[in-house]
């Protein structure tokens, strides 16, 4: 059997990347060897999980939700079986931030990062969308079943107070944008979490701490999908971002 060990490099600039994974509570066995190829792997995989994170929740990042969302796209194009974005934005977050400060703002963010994966299935991901926002994607999720778990999301954050000191509870809560993926369609990431912004925009424009879902009539094709299905010679701005509409 061939030594792998001969082929790693003796000395490796690991310094950096191991006091990255202690402060991110990633545990490796002590002494390591990086001619040691088991070591040298448990080093990379530590590194591609604080990657894949959001440092303050512990949720799936928005470079790994992304990569997430493409996968589900692809999955509901190729298997036909239904599937639900949700984006939840907190609902005057920002006064929080004046009011309490920044260090109340981050306990109210771990406080509902825990509360949805409370109320989600290990399948599904949840993720740091950015700043006050969130994303859960729900593979194998009915339409019939999209506003009954939209609305048990909202009401989950709105039942938990978050304590911020002896004294202080906040009452936290949340407007929540639905879209479910066209089975059979090639889509796109992107298209999809317009779709979900969309409605994000209806909820905080209805009142804020509510949800709002496509209906599923629309959910079916759009014109930028019927592109992308038949191959319209017409160009489709896929590569661009989605954008965000402004919040009233």
């Amino acid at each position: 059997m061939t030594d792998r060990s001969a082929d790693v490099p003796a000395e490796l600039r690991l310094d950096a990347a191991l006091q990255l994974l202690g402060r991110s509570g990633v545990a490796l066995p002590s002494g390591g060897d990086p001619r040691d190829p088991q070591w040298l792997q448990q080093v990379i995989d530590g590194l591609i999980e604080v990657s894949s994170r959001d440092a303050l929740t512990g949720l799936a990042n928005r470079r790994q939700f992304e990569l997430a969302l493409e996968r589900e796209a692809d999955r509901v194009a190729r298997a036909g079986e239904p599937a639900l974005l949700l984006l939840l934005d907190l609902d005057h977050f920002k006064s929080i931030n004046d009011t309490h400060g920044h260090a109340a703002g981050d306990l109210v963010l771990q406080a509902v990062a825990q509360a949805l994966l409370d109320c989600v299935r290990p399948m599904d991901t949840v993720a740091r969308y950015g700043g006050e926002e969130f994303a859960v994607i729900l593979p194998n999720c009915p339409p019939a079943f999209g506003a009954t778990v939209a609305e048990r999301v909202r009401r989950r954050i709105e039942s938990r107070p978050v304590p911020i000191s002896n004294s202080l509870a906040l009452k936290v809560t949340a407007s929540v944008g639905g879209a479910f993926a066209p089975p059979w369609v090639r889509s796109s990431a992107s298209l999809w979490i317009e779709r979900a912004d969309r409605q994000l925009y209806e909820a905080k424009a209805a009142g804020r701490n509510r949800a709002c879902l496509e209906t599923t009539a629309t959910t079916e094709v759009s014109a930028e999908e019927k592109g992308l299905l038949f191959g319209l010679s017409a160009p489709m701005p896929l590569d661009e971002p989605a954008q965000h509409f402004p919040k009233p």
